[in-house]
């Protein structure tokens, strides 16, 4: 890992859902910047693991903390396990999410809430326990994860697609209240990332046309625009949903 361009010493961030993919990529990025990192997952102990020794092994300084984003008293315990072991959270990256398919006629309460929890009850309750903190540091950022769904619609995705937009709809709010308190709060919206995707993700869903620059994106270019935002140089930029998507969706 370099480590010879290192913006982010003395920041410690939180990444969740940080075992693969684009919350991997995340977490060893903004190492590489110099920030301790937390690395997150609900259930994936080998992987977050895993993550976190590669970054040490890179002469970075990183823990693996499992928990329940959807939980309220988890969510307080893991962040008090953050703060003991590395210092208060200044990043917080909002990264965990599941998907699934479902016919909206044949859709189920229980279906709708399990996403409505993970995407948006995850990102509120993550977002107010490092807020508390930020405040009183007198700063920080936050970084959510959006996707292109919520702009383009995606078939038998409605409630992936209601959620991703509501995470739009909280990074401005979140962004409007704490602008004054020194805090930027911003949204990612990858679009179509090529990989390996998790069994829980489910088959890549249908969402019209594709990039027009005729390849899909992946998770380092994902991870870039993330980790960017948590740089110095992006505290005038705040309140806004950026898209890396290989021009999928154009605002």
């Amino acid at each position: 890992m370099d480590t010879t361009d290192r913006e982010l010493t003395g920041q410690v961030a939180l990444v969740t859902g940080a075992s693969r993919r684009i919350g991997r990529a995340v977490a060893l990025g903004l190492a590489k910047e110099g920030a301790a990192v937390v690395v997150h997952a609900q259930s994936s102990r080998e992987e977050i693991e895993a993550v976190a020794a590669e970054i040490r092994a890179a002469g970075g300084t990183a823990m693996a903390v499992l928990g329940d984003i959807t939980d309220e008293a988890d969510v307080a315990r893991v962040f008090a396990q953050a703060r003991d072991a590395l210092g208060e959270i200044t990043i917080l990256v909002n990264n965990a999410a599941i998907r699934g398919e479902a016919d909206f006629l044949e859709m189920t309460l229980k279906q709708w809430r399990q996403i409505q929890s993970v995407i948006l009850d995850g990102a509120f309750l993550c977002s107010r326990e490092a807020l508390r903190g930020m405040v009183a540091a007198g700063g920080g950022t936050i970084v959510n994860l959006g996707g292109v769904s919520a702009h383009v619609g995606a078939k038998s995705r409605a409630h992936v697609s209601a959620a991703k937009a509501g995470i739009v709809g909280l990074t401005k709010a979140l962004a409007r209240e704490f602008a004054d308190r020194g805090v930027t709060v911003n949204c990612v919206a990858p679009g179509k990332i090529g990989g390996a995707r998790s069994a829980s993700a489910g088959a890549a869903p249908e969402m019209g046309a594709g990039p027009i620059l005729g390849r899909p994106g992946n998770v380092d270019e994902a991870a870039y625009m993330i980790v960017s935002l948590c740089r110095p140089g992006a505290r005038f930029t705040t309140g806004q949903t950026i898209h890396v998507s290989g021009g999928m969706y154009m605002p």
